[in-house]
């Protein structure tokens, strides 16, 4: 069983994703003990602080007796849990699950030991909450969402457990547990928080890692196929211009096509198009982004995202807006621009691979004619394409009233983060069409060579898909190479 650690990176996430038991540290338990120690004090003084023994958003001015604190508590995550849409994919309310616990053991949210780890036991158990992709504004936490991540701890709701759709109440029951009563501010501290959008957030740049890398090896594979030049990717180039992203993807691409047999072949051409040639400031810019979102994400992943904030260490109860979710929502709309463009130089990639140039035949159709090719899986890479163009109008520019005035500036981040998703999903399947239509064009090429990775890359293709010598079902070959990329890319 792993405990998690006090600071939470990006590494640190994707390997816990792994892990099926996690844990409070000595550490966490500790601050989480202390906190709620003092709000306990704090609520015998019968002072009154905002959702603690208030009422919510515009209702914060009525004051709610101490005997219905526990039943308010539970009032509140019942009418949030609003949810609507499609289901967020299990793995990613896993991650909801290990971000929330890992925000409320910061230690300032007021809340008791006993319901932090529920959450982890559900982590563990395999209990997954069923939370609904639509309800989030992005803005006093990512309140439908998390109030229905919450609704089990006390019995209601739904979940998956052992691949099952079942009432809470019934897994717990199943699992030994008993329903788990929310005290004064437990569940304020559930609903208010960013854990929807940081999940949604996490998730996407772990999948934009694996692709960049991708994007990267395929490009390289249609640069042999086309018969493209590698000078465009020498090191001098990119020295004078030295974005970092710029420069690391310039120096993957010479690695990449070291030793390739097609590039010692005399070129003919004086330059290439702009989507070979400059792969290393359009896949670069990528990388750069890619970076600030990080930083942005990992911060998140480690803030108090709550209100209001339980400040035991300085005596003091605060009402803020750490809840608000615009630094997600601007640099979550960034991310799904900047991968947007993979998809967008990959589709030219591929279409100059089936144009009929360089020697190989059009849409790479032994008897072309007779046989049709690739000509439609370029279609359909333009329709993805298309497609984002589309989902990636920015969601961080609208802002709608809510809770009577109260809430009068929204992030939509969680709008952000479900398209970002959507985004990502259609670059891997753009890049999975590049990845096959190069390796079709690569075997026209024979008995030249290109380099010994790409090689490699071109027998894990081949290895799950062969050579199209005549028209067939080109969809379930497209299934197959989007599973490839599945995979770390073999860099």
């Amino acid at each position: 069983m792993t405990a998690l650690p006090d600071y939470l990176s990006l590494d640190d996430l994707e390997r816990l994703l792994t892990e099926e038991a996690v844990q409070l540290s000595d550490a966490a338990t500790d601050r989480i003990a202390a906190n709620r120690f003092y709000l306990d004090a704090i609520l015998q003084k019968g002072e009154t602080y905002y959702g603690i023994n208030t009422g919510f958003g515009s209702l914060c001015n009525v004051r709610i007796a101490d005997d219905e604190l526990s039943l308010l508590q539970e009032n509140l995550v019942r009418s949030h849990a609003c949810g609507m849409g499609d289901e967020v994919p299990e793995e990613i309310v896993r991650t909801m699950l290990l971000l929330k616990i890992h925000g409320l053991s910061q230690g300032y949210s007021g809340i008791r030991t006993p319901v932090v780890e529920r959450l982890a036991q559900f982590y563990t158990l395999g209990i997954t909450p069923i939370i609904y992709e639509l309800g989030s504004l992005g803005a006093s936490g990512d309140l439908a969402p998390l109030a229905h991540l919450s609704l089990p701890l006390f019995g209601a709701g739904e979940v998956w457990m052992d691949g099952v759709r079942m009432p809470a109440a019934e897994a717990l029951q199943k699992a030994g547990l008993e329903p788990l009563p929310l005290a004064a501010k437990e569940g304020l501290a559930l609903l208010n928080g960013t854990q929807f959008m940081s999940s949604y957030g996490a998730w996407a740049l772990l999948a934009s890692r694996r692709l960049s890398q991708w994007a990267d090896a395929i490009a390289a594979l249609s640069a042999d196929a086309f018969d493209a030049k590698a000078e465009p990717y020498r090191n001098a180039i990119h020295r004078v211009r030295p974005h970092a992203g710029q420069v690391e993807t310039a120096a993957q691409m010479e690695a990449l096509l070291r030793n390739s047999e097609i590039q010692q072949q005399e070129k003919k051409q004086v330059q290439d198009p702009y989507s070979f040639r400059c792969v290393p400031q359009v896949h670069g810019a990528t990388k750069d982004v890619l970076e600030t979102v990080t930083r942005v994400v990992e911060i998140e992943m480690n803030s108090v995202t709550d209100n209001p904030i339980v400040f035991h260490d300085e005596d003091a109860i605060l009402s803020g807006g750490n809840f608000h979710g615009q630094p997600l929502a601007l640099h979550l709309d960034f991310l799904a621009i900047a991968m947007a463009e993979l998809a967008n130089i990959s589709e030219r990639r591929t279409y100059l691979l089936v144009s009929g140039q360089r020697g190989l035949p059009p849409f790479l159709a032994p008897e072309a004619g007779l046989n049709s090719g690739f000509m439609i899986a370029q279609y359909t890479a333009a329709a993805i394409v298309s497609q984002n163009k589309g989902l990636c109008m920015p969601a961080s520019v609208d802002s709608i009233v809510s809770s009577n005035g109260q809430e009068d500036h929204v992030s939509m981040g969680a709008n952000a983060a479900t398209k970002l998703r959507r985004v990502l999903l259609n670059v891997q399947r753009v890049l999975s069409i590049e990845l096959l239509t190069a390796a079709q064009a690569l075997d026209f090429r024979r008995p030249a060579k290109t380099s010994p990775i790409l090689e490699k890359v071109h027998s894990m293709v081949r290895s799950q898909i062969s050579f199209m010598d005549r028209d067939r079902i080109l969809h379930d070959d497209l299934i197959k190479a989007e599973a490839l990329l599945n995979q770390k890319a073999p860099l």
